[in-house]
């Protein structure tokens, strides 16, 4: 009943459902919670209170709370920026095969954000996440064999990349093909 009024835009519906069933630890309920906390959905906005059911959740394999914990401590959104936090989240969720958590592991090797940088496991990553059509990860994987190309025969691979990820709308990609 929680979704059904959720998707009908009828958010007190839904925080009345989710409510108890969130604080007897129901992890769906606990990461819609957090949701409509984040988002401002039928609640003030509120970054801690997300927190607070993000983190609920995600302690119990909720995979994509705890992908939102990785992004949280990545962004230092409602936290201070912990990029080894982010990381520790987000193999958690990729261990799940949940394809953002993948690309938030290819973005911190990527950036050398709290692991060396290492272009290689980025691109694993990314790879990993473009294979369940994550268009980010798409686009950051055609960037990378770009960067890395010494022979132009190789352009079709960043080329494919750059074309997956405009089809799903990733500007830059559609400005790059």
């Amino acid at each position: 009943e929680g979704m059904a009024a959720y998707q009908k835009g009828d958010f007190a519906t839904a925080l009345r459902e989710w409510q108890p069933l969130a604080e007897s630890g129901n992890t769906d309920a606990q990461f819609n919670l957090a949701q409509m906390y984040r988002n401002g959905l039928g609640v003030p906005a509120d970054i801690q209170q997300a927190l607070l059911w993000y983190r609920a959740a995600a302690a119990q394999g909720e995979r994509y709370a705890q992908n939102e914990m990785g992004v949280l401590y990545h962004l230092g959104l409602g936290v201070t920026a912990d990029f080894a936090e982010a990381y520790r989240w987000y193999a958690l969720a990729a261990g799940q095969n949940l394809a953002g958590a993948a690309y938030g592991l290819g973005l911190l090797y990527d950036q050398g954000s709290g692991v060396a940088r290492d272009p290689v496991k980025a691109s694993n990553w990314y790879w990993k996440a473009a294979q369940q059509n994550h268009a980010l990860a798409q686009f950051a994987l055609g960037l990378l064999r770009y960067a890395e190309i010494g022979d132009p025969t190789r352009f079709a691979e960043v080329e494919k990349w750059y074309l997956l990820a405009a089809k799903q709308g990733v500007t830059e990609a559609q400005v790059a093909v």
